[in-house]
């Protein structure tokens, strides 16, 4: 490391912390040198992947430590402020993903503290930094498109927590955290453009109440005026077509700029006849397309799509305020703190408008019924099944314990029969405490990693320490969910039941597949060294409400309405659904037999996946473009992709492309599940029509309610 080196830190190892990492690797005078997050083991997988030498759980341990000249702050959103403010008193610079911080008054804190302590505070709002968004500044700058009558951006994009959880996200514990998480989007080009949004109404609609309570609309319409210009920003949450766009009518020109895609268009009146003006306009905006589309496309190509829309978004805006520091650049005003501190201002200002609006959180308890005078831990209890299994067990009468690392998302009950038990999985200790006088473990819990290395360190090891700690403990009996997915479900000919073993090549099969199966090998060994009494179950394709409509088991989807099949999709489906998987897992619980078994909870065969999206076609009018794809075309661009991630950006620990992977994705082997219902007394539905109408017609799963009416 040089002498002009800046070294950087990450506080916060999730999801988007990958995204920061590639770019500050690609910025010249930058070294990413420390990772900090709560979990030792998360920030420890990106500081392996990114060459990172220094590792901490706690922000002043870093700050401490004197190894950083600026932090990346990637926490959740409440959590701004606090770190901003240890970060900038030690002298250290920030650069923090939106919001700024959560009120204003914060923001213009930060700001006057950074000044004081000769540091610099930048704040990232993603969109405001793509090229063609430039390019829409340059128009206006040039009198192109003359003054702006009329602003109109637009957030229309799919929320998946909203109806499928998890609903312990910070966003989706009170109705104005979602402004506060996807409003910057739309109100920074206010903030940008034309300063401040005055003369503020809102408008809501799909109210949609979450599991404890809390009541979120996931529609909003924000309608004000900024200078002479009209401004309506759009917020929907709902299922639907992708459009995250800004569009303007100026006096000179239209214009568009779609930041989901990093495209730009201007058009102007034509100067032909009314014959060759219309055919001009048109091959105009068609040359502006292929255009932007082909950039775009090599560009992706060229950075292994790296550098898509997204993460060239947060390469560009680490550029920029590197340039502060190394070439003495004048902070961008749009990664400014002033900047962040008005579109905070303004969201503050919208939800005054809509607070007399928003619905409190309401909790709407049913009665308990009789205890059982058992209690049982569920772990993973705050997912899809997770909740369908507590709500099973509580009405069953049993008392519940759910571990999470967050508050729970609303689950806890008043009365305590269903409660919430704060912990992490890596910590042998809160997991022996949580287990202290309960009678049985479920573990639902899955990790979603991109490298095999994290699926060991966050799933596979996890899974054996809840197998140790039930153990220590002395818990009756522990269920374990695998997956259908580590079996070799590529032949048609070969029924699938509990005495099929898993592939047999499983280092080549997906990671999730592979790690789920890896879990079932530590839990057996522990069941057979240290009598971990142990039962097994593995879900199908689980469908439902509170379920999501993308469901990757079933298809490859490209948005809400448009798939591609995995093959031709006319094999039937291992369908289930949710509330049949719950009794099962119970069952799997209560059954004095099943201890040292394995169940494959899988429903009747009913369904193919033309099938379904027929069923969900019908229920909600409107038809969903499931094309059929044959299994070959996956497979050869997963090879191609793969040579050129191995030698071109000479990538390690990759999975070599398989085939027999590809084909057991489109679930061609026939499954049985005869030995649940005999052994357990399992009885999914058998009513074809009822099954459509519990797991499809009424599982709301475009998120859009029956009473649209404006509020």
């Amino acid at each position: 490391m040089t002498k002009s080196t800046i070294r950087v830190g990450l506080l916060g190892a999730g999801y988007i912390s990958s995204w920061h990492a590639d770019a500050i690797k690609r910025t010249r005078n930058v070294e990413l040198v420390a990772v900090c997050d709560l979990s030792k083991g998360a920030a420890q997988s990106i500081a392996d992947r990114y060459g990172a030498p220094h590792v901490f759980t706690s922000l002043e341990a870093m700050l401490n430590a004197k190894v950083v000249d600026c932090i990346h702050v990637l926490t959740p959103p409440n959590l701004h402020a606090d770190a901003a403010e240890k970060i900038i008193s030690a002298g250290v610079s920030a650069f923090i993903e939106k919001p700024f911080a959560l009120t204003s008054q914060e923001c213009r804190r930060l700001e006057q503290l950074a000044d004081q302590n000769g540091v610099k505070v930048g704040v990232n709002h993603n969109f405001l930094m793509l090229p063609s968004y430039d390019r829409l500044k340059t128009d206006l700058e040039s009198r192109l498109i003359g003054p702006v009558d009329t602003f109109e951006a637009n957030w229309q994009f799919p929320l998946a927590p909203l109806r499928s959880g998890p609903f312990n996200l910070w966003m989706l514990r009170e109705p104005e955290n979602l402004l506060f998480e996807l409003g910057p989007h739309l109100f920074s080009f206010v903030a940008d453009l034309f300063g401040e949004l005055k003369e503020i109404q809102v408008a809501f609609r799909n109210p949609i109440t979450l599991p404890g309570g809390v009541t979120h609309f996931q529609s909003w319409r924000v309608s004000g005026i900024a200078g002479n210009t009209s401004v309506t920003l759009n917020l929907s949450l709902v299922e639907g077509a992708d459009n995250r766009s800004v569009r303007l009518r100026g006096l000179g020109a239209l214009a568009e700029y779609n930041f989901a895609e990093d495209t730009y268009r201007r058009e102007m009146a034509p100067s032909g006849d009314i014959v060759i003006g219309p055919l001009s306009r048109q091959l105009s905006l068609a040359s502006q397309s292929i255009s932007a589309g082909a950039g775009n496309a090599i560009r992706q190509l060229k950075s292994l799509n790296g550098l898509a829309p997204y993460g060239l978004s947060i390469q560009r805006a680490v550029d920029r305020f590197y340039a502060v520091f190394t070439d003495n650049a004048p902070m961008d005003q749009r990664l400014s703190a002033g900047l962040g501190a008005k579109t905070i201002a303004m969201i503050e200002d919208t939800l005054a408008a809509a607070r007399p609006k928003l619905v409190a959180p309401k909790k709407n308890e049913t009665e308990a019924p009789p205890r059982n005078g058992k209690t049982i831990l569920v772990i993973g209890g705050t997912g899809f099944i997770g909740r369908a299994l507590v709500n099973v067990l509580f009405r069953k009468g049993y008392e519940v314990c759910v571990l999470s690392r967050g508050s729970g998302g609303g689950m806890g009950r008043d009365d305590g029969r269903i409660s919430i038990v704060t912990g992490d999985l890596k910590s042998d200790e809160d997991l022996c405490t949580a287990m202290q006088g309960v009678d049985g473990v479920f573990h639902l819990a899955k990790a979603t990693e991109n490298s095999w290395d994290g699926y060991l360190e966050n799933d596979v090891k996890v899974t054996r320490r809840i197998g140790e700690a039930c153990i220590a403990v002395g818990v009756q009996r522990l269920v374990y969910t695998g997956t259908i997915d580590s079996y070799d479900a590529s032949r048609s000919d070969r029924p699938i039941n509990e005495a099929t073993s898993f592939d047999h090549d499983l280092e080549r099969r997906n990671l999730y597949a592979r790690s789920k199966a890896k879990c079932e090998v530590e839990l057996k060994k522990l069941e057979r060294e240290k009598n971990l009494p142990l039962v097994i179950a593995r879900p199908g394709i689980v469908i439902g409400e509170g379920g999501p409509l993308q469901h990757w088991g079933i298809a490859m989807w490209r948005d809400a309405t448009t798939c591609k099949l995995w093959g031709d999709g006319d094999n039937m489906m291992p369908f289930v659904l949710v509330d049949d998987v719950a009794d099962g897992l119970v069952l799997a619980y209560e059954h004095e037999n099943a201890v040292g078994e394995s169940f494959n909870l899988i429903g009747d065969p009913m369904l193919s996946s033309r099938d379904y999206f027929d069923a969900i076609s019908e229920a909600n009018g409107v038809t969903i473009r499931a094309r059929p794809t044959p299994i070959w075309t996956y497979f050869v661009v997963d090879i191609f992709k793969y040579v050129l991630k191995r030698y071109l950006a000479k990538k390690q620990g990759l999975t070599k492309p398989s085939y027999r992977d590809w084909k057991s994705r489109a679930q061609l082997s026939p499954y049985q599940n005869e030995k649940a219902k005999t052994v357990l007394g399992w009885r999914p539905e058998e009513d074809e029509a009822v099954f459509i109408r519990r797991g499809i017609a009424a599982a709301n799963l475009f998120g859009i309610t029956n009473d649209n009416s404006e509020k």
